[in-house]
């Protein structure tokens, strides 16, 4: 790797994540709260200024032709290491509140990974705070490389490596044969449905600023919203509705949303073979659990309905937010939501989790094993509407699956030590780790908060919340030895 790119595209990126940390500012003034102004005009400088320096200090870091050429592993790098320092930087208007370095990492990480796991007990904050959360997780969903390879001329010819190593996904689909015009586009998608949504919340009886600030945060699968009961605090069964087709949105891919609206062709999502399977294991799961509910928590055709698709929808695609308390359900519909978990939303998505272009994969991929078993000569393909994958790309998706659950082990042995509790540890885990929200249990459910665990529990979901956005693959890279091969360009 070489040191004057990764300077370059970091300290551009810290730059304009600097200006969009202003952004809260107009909140701030429109609502006339002055006091909030401090708290982002600071971390905006304090980014704007360390891009700037980090520029001048290395040599050669400054010259934009220096971004043409770039490696897959220096778009690894540049990726992980934006994302890193956009979760430190993003903390800082936090500090400002009250909360303290640990809980400002665990609110800013949670935000920018669209998680919606949250430390706050109280919501007493200004507008300018609520508005801020449910940005950051706006950013986050769609990707603030993706935001920069659309409006940064810099990154024309090496936004194509950082796209696909912001979200390295089992395919490599584009919508245009430019990688700044596919970002663009889908940058346009997705403002377009939030502005979509605010009007229909607002239309539907929310209050304008809660109507941007959830809307924010569905679109981007994210869950965080300035009411303390999430969106169960609002009691209106047409915003239940309203978010669940919104969320289902999210949780499908942006990619095959622009090919159905520019061809105008809705029949293209019933020719995705990810899509039909993301709509009907949805549709499936949430049947099942609104029986369960009807059975066993005595609920009425309409609320179980109403509620399994709300909650099936908001843990599948990881958004997270919540019409009800689920903590509170029967131990049944609870289990069958839990497995929701590791299902996963489309690839190209605002949605965390698995994907299910991955599950797809995994299920055809031990079809055909079980088939070589009774066949050894013959000669079988994994096919994904109608295009053969690659080897590679089924190996990829192997050890991605194999690494996933290791992962998501790991964070649930060491949450359940720390804190003596099995259902906090497991719950905990692959909420952060898919970047869900919300767990299970009184603590840690969808009322509840994860401000009351222990310091090291909230470090390791941290890293996890930041691991699962990346979806594993460049953390993983970085512990391999060539990785860290750096070099010092001279002229």
């Amino acid at each position: 790797m070489r040191l004057n790119y990764l300077v370059n595209a970091i300290g551009l990126i810290l730059k304009y994540i600097g200006f969009v940390i202003l952004t809260p500012i107009v909140v701030a003034i429109i609502y006339k709260d002055y006091v909030s102004i401090l708290p982002f005009l600071t971390a905006g400088i304090a980014s704007i200024t360390a891009g700037l320096t980090l520029r001048k200090v290395v040599k050669n870091a400054y010259s934009v032709e220096n971004l043409n050429d770039i490696k897959k592993s220096e778009a690894l790098f540049i990726v992980t290491s934006s994302w890193i320092l956009f979760a430190v930087i993003s903390s800082l208007p936090f500090l400002f509140y009250g909360l303290n370095p640990i809980d400002a990492l665990f609110e800013a990480v949670s935000g920018i990974t669209t998680t919606g796991a949250t430390i706050l007990t109280n919501f007493n904050y200004p507008k300018t705070f609520f508005f801020w959360r449910s940005l950051t997780q706006w950013l986050g969903g769609l990707g603030i490389i993706v935001l920069f390879i659309a409006i940064l001329p810099q990154f024309a010819v090496a936004g194509r490596q950082m796209f696909f190593a912001e979200a390295p996904g089992p395919t490599e689909d584009k919508i245009t044969p430019r990688i700044r015009n596919t970002a663009s586009a889908l940058w346009k998608i997705y403002a377009g449905l939030t502005l979509i949504l605010v009007i229909l919340f607002h239309i539907a009886g929310m209050p304008i600023f809660d109507s941007v600030c959830n809307s924010l945060s569905t679109l981007a699968a994210g869950g965080f919203s300035p009411n303390a009961l999430s969106l169960a605090g609002y009691n209106s069964y047409l915003i239940y509705w309203i978010t669940t087709v919104f969320m289902f949105i999210a949780g499908a891919s942006f990619i095959l949303q622009y090919r159905v609206l520019t061809q105008k062709k809705p029949s293209l999502l019933l020719a995705n073979e990810e899509f039909k399977t993301y709509f009907g294991i949805v549709c499936f799961m949430a049947l099942l659990i609104a029986v369960a509910l009807f059975f066993c928590d005595g609920y009425n055709i309409k609320d179980a309905l109403t509620h399994a698709f709300y909650q099936v929808i908001s843990i599948t695609t990881s958004t997270g937010s919540a019409s009800v308390d689920f903590a509170k359900w029967h131990f049944i519909p609870q289990a069958l939501l839990f497995t929701v978990m590791f299902m996963g939303s489309c690839a190209s998505s605002a949605g965390g989790g698995i994907k299910m272009m991955r599950w797809i994969l995994v299920y055809k991929s031990m079809k055909n094993s079980l088939v070589k078993i009774l066949h050894p000569n013959a000669i079988l393909n994994v096919k994904v509407d109608n295009a053969i994958i690659p080897h590679e790309i089924l190996n990829q998706t192997v050890v991605f699956v194999f690494f996933y659950f290791l992962c998501f082990a790991l964070g649930a042995i060491l949450i359940t030590i720390i804190e003596q509790n099995i259902t906090i540890g497991i719950t905990s885990s692959i909420s952060a780790l898919g970047n869900i929200g919300p767990g299970f249990g009184n603590i840690v459910g969808p009322m509840g908060s994860f401000s009351s665990l222990h310091v090291s529990s909230k470090l390791i979901m941290t890293i996890a919340m930041l691991v699962g956005r990346l979806e594993i693959i460049p953390f993983l890279v970085m512990f391999q030895k060539d990785f860290w091969s750096i070099k010092i360009q001279q002229d």
